[in-house]
């Protein structure tokens, strides 16, 4: 009997005690480093790629797009409409006063 409880008392301290430690200190740590490295390499990497590969791309795009469409449209606008309307009515009205002053000259 004497046997049976040290036997009981003994692998309830052992399995209470070191395997109890063991396996919370072996989680902890592992649970831990593992989470850490996770999130720390895996997700920032992930996070810092995405970002990056995401913003280049939006600010390319709207670089490109957006920029490029704007000053197309203005400086088109612009030349098309605002220099060849002016080039248009000032040489034409420029010509054309020029032409009658002369003509009355005569």
């Amino acid at each position: 009997m004497i046997f049976c409880t040290y036997i009981h008392t003994y692998i309830h301290t052992y399995i209470h005690t070191y395997i109890h430690t063991y396996i919370h200190t072996y989680i902890h740590t592992y649970i831990h480093t593992y989470i850490h490295t996770y999130i720390h390499t895996y997700i920032h990497t992930y996070i810092h790629t995405y970002i990056h590969t995401c913003m280049h791309t939006y600010i390319h795009t709207y670089i490109h797009t957006y920029i490029h469409i704007y000053i197309h449209t203005y400086i088109h606008t612009y030349i098309h409409t605002y220099i060849h309307t002016y080039i248009h009515t000032y040489i034409h009205t420029y010509i054309h006063t020029y032409m009658f002053t002369c003509l009355f000259a005569l």
